[in-house]
Protein backbone atom coordinates (compact mmCIF):
# COMPACT_ATOMS: atom_id res chain seq x y z
CA UNK A 1 0.00 0.00 0.00
CA UNK A 2 3.00 2.39 1.05
CA UNK A 3 4.48 1.64 -2.27
CA UNK A 4 1.27 2.41 -4.28
CA UNK A 5 0.41 6.03 -2.97
CA UNK A 6 4.25 6.46 -3.80
CA UNK A 7 4.06 5.89 -7.03
CA UNK A 8 0.76 8.06 -7.32
CA UNK A 9 2.71 10.80 -5.80
CA UNK A 10 5.34 10.69 -8.27
CA UNK A 11 3.59 10.43 -11.16
CA UNK A 12 1.53 13.72 -10.04
CA UNK A 13 3.48 16.01 -11.62
CA UNK A 14 4.01 14.13 -14.61
CA UNK A 15 0.13 14.32 -15.49
CA UNK A 16 -0.38 17.91 -14.42
CA UNK A 17 2.58 19.01 -16.84
CA UNK A 18 1.10 16.81 -19.34
CA UNK A 19 -2.59 17.56 -19.17
CA UNK A 20 -2.24 21.17 -18.51
CA UNK A 21 -1.33 22.18 -22.56
CA UNK A 22 -3.40 19.42 -23.69
CA UNK A 23 -6.54 21.12 -21.02
CA UNK A 24 -5.77 25.00 -22.92
CA UNK A 25 -5.75 23.51 -26.34
CA UNK A 26 -9.40 22.06 -25.73
CA UNK A 27 -10.21 25.32 -24.33
CA UNK A 28 -9.23 27.37 -27.13
CA UNK A 29 -11.20 25.33 -29.41
CA UNK A 30 -14.24 25.08 -27.72
CA UNK A 31 -14.47 28.73 -27.20
CA UNK A 32 -11.90 30.75 -28.99
CA UNK A 33 -13.06 33.66 -27.04
CA UNK A 34 -10.96 32.94 -24.15
CA UNK A 35 -8.14 32.28 -26.27
CA UNK A 36 -8.26 36.15 -27.09
CA UNK A 37 -8.15 38.60 -23.96
CA UNK A 38 -9.06 42.37 -23.79
CA UNK A 39 -6.82 44.41 -21.99
CA UNK A 40 -7.12 48.06 -20.71
CA UNK A 41 -5.72 50.55 -22.75
CA UNK A 42 -3.56 51.89 -20.01
CA UNK A 43 -3.07 48.77 -18.72
CA UNK A 44 -1.19 48.27 -21.77
CA UNK A 45 0.34 51.40 -22.39
CA UNK A 46 1.88 52.12 -18.94
CA UNK A 47 -0.66 55.29 -18.74
CA UNK A 48 -1.64 57.36 -15.66
CA UNK A 49 -4.83 55.82 -14.56
CA UNK A 50 -5.84 58.91 -13.02
CA UNK A 51 -6.45 60.32 -16.61
CA UNK A 52 -8.88 59.60 -18.67
CA UNK A 53 -7.87 57.15 -22.05
CA UNK A 54 -10.52 58.85 -23.76
CA UNK A 55 -12.52 61.81 -23.84
CA UNK A 56 -15.74 62.72 -25.70
CA UNK A 57 -17.77 66.13 -25.12
CA UNK A 58 -21.08 65.58 -26.36
CA UNK A 59 -24.67 67.65 -26.39
CA UNK A 60 -27.73 65.52 -25.40
CA UNK A 61 -31.27 67.39 -26.46
CA UNK A 62 -34.38 66.81 -25.43
CA UNK A 63 -37.90 68.07 -26.25
CA UNK A 64 -40.69 66.76 -24.36
CA UNK A 65 -44.15 65.41 -26.20
CA UNK A 66 -46.84 67.73 -25.02
CA UNK A 67 -49.70 65.92 -26.96
CA UNK A 68 -50.57 69.11 -28.84
CA UNK A 69 -49.38 68.34 -32.44
CA UNK A 70 -45.69 68.91 -31.64
CA UNK A 71 -45.09 64.93 -32.30
CA UNK A 72 -42.63 65.93 -35.76
CA UNK A 73 -40.16 67.69 -33.48
CA UNK A 74 -40.52 65.82 -30.03
CA UNK A 75 -37.91 63.68 -29.12
CA UNK A 76 -39.32 62.04 -25.57
CA UNK A 77 -42.11 61.85 -24.08
CA UNK A 78 -44.08 61.14 -20.06
CA UNK A 79 -44.83 57.17 -19.99
CA UNK A 80 -46.17 58.27 -16.28
CA UNK A 81 -47.44 61.13 -15.16
CA UNK A 82 -46.19 63.69 -12.17
CA UNK A 83 -48.29 62.74 -8.59
CA UNK A 84 -49.67 65.32 -6.36
CA UNK A 85 -46.96 65.20 -3.62
CA UNK A 86 -44.85 68.08 -4.05
CA UNK A 87 -44.43 70.95 -6.69
CA UNK A 88 -41.09 69.06 -8.37
CA UNK A 89 -42.54 66.81 -10.85
CA UNK A 90 -42.38 63.66 -7.87
CA UNK A 91 -43.60 60.25 -10.17
CA UNK A 92 -42.95 61.55 -13.78
CA UNK A 93 -41.69 59.42 -15.60
CA UNK A 94 -39.70 60.36 -18.86
CA UNK A 95 -38.89 57.79 -22.35
CA UNK A 96 -36.75 59.85 -24.73
CA UNK A 97 -34.57 58.73 -28.00
CA UNK A 98 -32.77 62.56 -27.84
CA UNK A 99 -30.50 63.39 -30.72
CA UNK A 100 -27.09 63.81 -30.02
CA UNK A 101 -24.17 65.87 -31.61
CA UNK A 102 -20.59 67.55 -31.25
CA UNK A 103 -22.15 70.93 -30.57
CA UNK A 104 -24.75 72.83 -29.53
CA UNK A 105 -27.17 73.10 -32.21
CA UNK A 106 -29.94 71.09 -31.99
CA UNK A 107 -30.07 71.38 -36.28
CA UNK A 108 -26.38 69.85 -36.38
CA UNK A 109 -25.80 66.51 -37.55
CA UNK A 110 -26.84 63.50 -35.21
CA UNK A 111 -23.60 61.56 -34.20
CA UNK A 112 -25.30 59.83 -31.62
CA UNK A 113 -28.88 58.49 -30.19
CA UNK A 114 -29.82 59.03 -26.41
CA UNK A 115 -32.46 56.51 -25.95
CA UNK A 116 -33.03 55.39 -22.40
CA UNK A 117 -35.55 57.17 -19.54
CA UNK A 118 -35.15 59.99 -16.75
CA UNK A 119 -37.21 60.54 -14.03
CA UNK A 120 -38.15 62.99 -10.87
CA UNK A 121 -37.64 61.25 -7.87
CA UNK A 122 -37.04 63.70 -5.03
CA UNK A 123 -40.06 66.00 -3.21
CA UNK A 124 -38.37 68.99 -2.06
CA UNK A 125 -36.87 70.13 -5.09
CA UNK A 126 -35.51 69.08 -8.84
CA UNK A 127 -34.06 66.39 -9.40
CA UNK A 128 -33.84 63.10 -11.66
CA UNK A 129 -32.19 60.06 -11.84
CA UNK A 130 -31.20 59.07 -15.56
CA UNK A 131 -30.53 55.31 -17.40
CA UNK A 132 -29.78 55.25 -21.04
CA UNK A 133 -27.51 54.44 -23.77
CA UNK A 134 -25.35 56.36 -25.86
CA UNK A 135 -25.78 54.96 -29.62
CA UNK A 136 -23.16 55.49 -32.07
CA UNK A 137 -23.44 54.50 -35.57
CA UNK A 138 -20.83 56.70 -37.50
CA UNK A 139 -17.59 56.75 -39.54
CA UNK A 140 -16.17 57.98 -36.23
CA UNK A 141 -17.11 55.65 -33.96
CA UNK A 142 -19.72 52.57 -33.29
CA UNK A 143 -21.26 50.42 -30.13
CA UNK A 144 -22.61 52.03 -27.51
CA UNK A 145 -21.65 53.73 -23.88
CA UNK A 146 -24.31 53.10 -20.44
CA UNK A 147 -24.92 55.62 -17.89
CA UNK A 148 -26.69 55.93 -14.93
CA UNK A 149 -27.06 58.12 -11.90
CA UNK A 150 -28.35 61.03 -10.15
CA UNK A 151 -29.01 64.50 -12.30
CA UNK A 152 -28.93 67.46 -9.09
CA UNK A 153 -30.22 69.51 -11.51
CA UNK A 154 -29.51 72.72 -8.04
CA UNK A 155 -25.65 71.84 -8.43
CA UNK A 156 -23.67 73.43 -11.60
CA UNK A 157 -22.16 70.23 -12.85
CA UNK A 158 -23.07 66.63 -11.81
CA UNK A 159 -21.48 63.11 -12.34
CA UNK A 160 -22.84 59.84 -13.43
CA UNK A 161 -21.55 57.23 -14.61
CA UNK A 162 -20.27 55.31 -17.45
CA UNK A 163 -21.46 51.53 -16.33
CA UNK A 164 -20.29 49.63 -19.19
CA UNK A 165 -20.58 50.12 -23.47
CA UNK A 166 -19.77 47.97 -26.90
CA UNK A 167 -18.39 48.25 -29.66
CA UNK A 168 -15.39 51.10 -29.93
CA UNK A 169 -16.16 51.37 -26.15
CA UNK A 170 -16.37 47.82 -25.45
CA UNK A 171 -16.56 47.37 -21.49
CA UNK A 172 -15.96 51.32 -20.99
CA UNK A 173 -15.49 52.94 -17.20
CA UNK A 174 -16.04 56.89 -16.26
CA UNK A 175 -17.53 59.59 -15.70
CA UNK A 176 -19.81 61.32 -17.62
CA UNK A 177 -20.20 65.12 -15.96
CA UNK A 178 -23.55 66.92 -16.96
CA UNK A 179 -23.93 70.60 -17.37
CA UNK A 180 -27.35 72.45 -18.33
CA UNK A 181 -25.98 74.46 -21.53
CA UNK A 182 -29.95 76.00 -21.76
CA UNK A 183 -33.89 75.25 -20.99
CA UNK A 184 -36.98 76.25 -22.54
CA UNK A 185 -39.58 75.51 -19.74
CA UNK A 186 -40.87 72.36 -20.01
CA UNK A 187 -40.57 72.29 -23.64
CA UNK A 188 -37.03 71.75 -24.34
CA UNK A 189 -33.40 71.43 -22.29
CA UNK A 190 -29.98 70.98 -23.91
CA UNK A 191 -27.02 69.07 -21.59
CA UNK A 192 -23.09 69.59 -22.21
CA UNK A 193 -22.00 65.58 -21.38
CA UNK A 194 -18.07 65.66 -20.60
CA UNK A 195 -17.54 61.85 -20.85
CA UNK A 196 -14.27 60.60 -19.27
CA UNK A 197 -13.45 57.11 -19.87
CA UNK A 198 -10.76 55.75 -17.40
CA UNK A 199 -10.91 51.63 -18.81
CA UNK A 200 -10.91 51.41 -22.67
CA UNK A 201 -10.34 47.96 -23.54
CA UNK A 202 -8.79 46.73 -26.80
CA UNK A 203 -7.87 43.31 -28.16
Amino acid sequence: MKHSSSHSSSCLPFLLTTTTPIFLLLLSLICPAAATWRTPTHHQHGRNPNKPCKQLVLYYHDILFHGNGDQGNATSAAAANATKLGDYKFGMLVVFDDPVTKDGHLKSKAVARAQGFYFYDMKSTYNAWFAYTLVFNSTEHKGTINIMGADMMSEKTRDLSVVGGTGDFFMARGIATFRTDTFQGDNYFRLEMDIKLYDCYKY
